[in-house]
């Protein structure tokens, strides 16, 4: 089995340059998921904690008189 070494070298460079992409993307999916992670956090820390003991059902309308629905 003969390999010349233009073939040899071309395929190194491929691969290398192969691992250099996969680099890049895995940089690009580390960034967007640190944002989203920031985003996330914020929305977390803007919800209102629930009331506490027991909630009352409500006595009227179309949604929460059977049953105790929160959105």
């Amino acid at each position: 089995m003969d390999v010349s070494p233009a073939a040899a070298v071309n395929s190194v460079v491929d691969m290398q340059k192969a691992q250099t992409d996969q680099q890049v993307q895995i940089e690009v999916l580390k960034k967007a998921m640190a944002a989203q992670s920031t985003n996330i956090l914020g929305l977390l820390q803007g919800v209102t904690p629930p009331a506490t003991g027991p909630q009352a059902l409500a006595t009227s309308g179309n949604l929460g008189t059977r049953l105790n629905e929160r959105a």
